[in-house]
């Protein structure tokens, strides 16, 4: 999932005109195999409960991480060079970033990346705060594409910050090119210190995202719910039960809407028809292994350096070297 990295104000972050919402909906229930991109997931109630998904049990991927970074902060830290600059990607609320400003020599500015001005702007407000010392830039921009950094920044050497496992919801091909992306925007001398799911027991990554209390039921749910509410869709939320699988041949979970029965939904003139058992592909969630992971860095540029990973080998942070 969409890491706690997209959660505080996610409505905002994804907030788009109804034209656009509209398309993007209408475009994916036409395909063969209907779908919705996951970042619709994230309106007021979607983002609450997201953030109740990372207090499950079940759900080991934010609580892992955390423990990972708060272990080895001193480590990825120190390759952190005086006078650089750590820049957060898509940044949001910034709560883990709060584990390594205190490893980093005083004279680094903190730049967070995102495209929500009131996450950036509470982020700031927050960390100045607690580090005043800190030189905090926020940007409001897409990291995605290439970044403009301010001219005192642009030559200073980079560690870009990459929590959550975000790029996990991408394909490998699509991963690849962000990891291109960054590498550009972080040189020179650029690091990337990433979070990377692993590849596991079946069960436990099934798990993960199909909860015993069925909060990530609800959580994928409410998406037909925000089609109806904000756009004018029928769907009948009790005539879609929510499907969590793992695709062993691509390497990832996959979630989907699942309908019950034969039935038809309307959005404005159109109308879609389901069979029943037809589905909604919702999310994927993409897990490597350590090598399978290195080796696409390798492809885009980038140098392994470290990985750093739980006792359990459920999670990995890996730290890369710009080539």
């Amino acid at each position: 999932m969409l890491r706690p990295n997209l959660r505080e104000l996610l409505s905002e972050r994804f907030a788009l005109d109804d034209d656009e919402f509209t398309k993007a909906v209408l475009d994916g229930l036409s395909r063969p195999q209907k779908s919705l991109p996951c970042r619709f997931f994230y309106d007021a109630r979607g983002s609450e409960l997201f953030e109740e998904i990372t207090r499950l049990p079940e759900y080991y991927p934010t609580r892992t991480e955390t423990a990972i970074l708060e272990a080895h902060a001193a480590e990825m830290a120190g390759g952190a060079s005086a006078g650089g600059v750590l820049v957060e990607l898509g940044s949001g609320s910034s709560l883990k970033t709060e584990i390594l400003p205190e490893q980093l020599p005083q004279s680094c500015a903190y730049v967070p990346i995102d495209v929500s001005r009131a996450a950036l702007a509470g982020a700031t407000r927050r960390l100045a705060a607690r580090f005043p010392r800190l030189d905090v830039r926020p940007i409001v921009a897409d990291f995605a594409r290439p970044i403009a950094f301010p001219a005192d920044l642009a030559e200073r050497p980079k560690t870009g910050f990459f929590p959550g496992s975000t790029i996990g919801n991408l394909t490998p091909i699509e991963a690849g090119r962000l990891l291109g992306v960054l590498r550009t925007t972080l040189s020179p001398g650029g690091r990337l210190i990433v979070g990377v799911d692993l590849k596991k027991d079946t069960r436990k990554l099934v798990l993960a995202y199909n909860d015993a209390a069925g909060v990530t039921a609800a959580f994928n749910l409410n998406l037909l719910a925000r089609i109806n509410r904000e756009i004018g869709g029928t769907f009948d939320p009790e005539g879609f039960r929510h499907k969590a699988i793992y695709n062993p041949r691509d390497g990832r979970i996959e979630m989907h809407l699942v309908s019950r029965r034969k039935q038809d939904v309307k959005i404005g003139s159109r109308r879609f028809r389901f069979r029943a058992g037809e589905t909604i592909h919702t999310e994927n969630s993409y897990k490597y292994s350590v090598r399978q992971f290195q080796d696409l860095a390798r492809s885009s540029g980038w140098v392994p350096r470290h990985v750093w990973r739980d006792k359990g080998d459920l999670f990995s942070v890996h730290e890369l070297v710009a080539r």
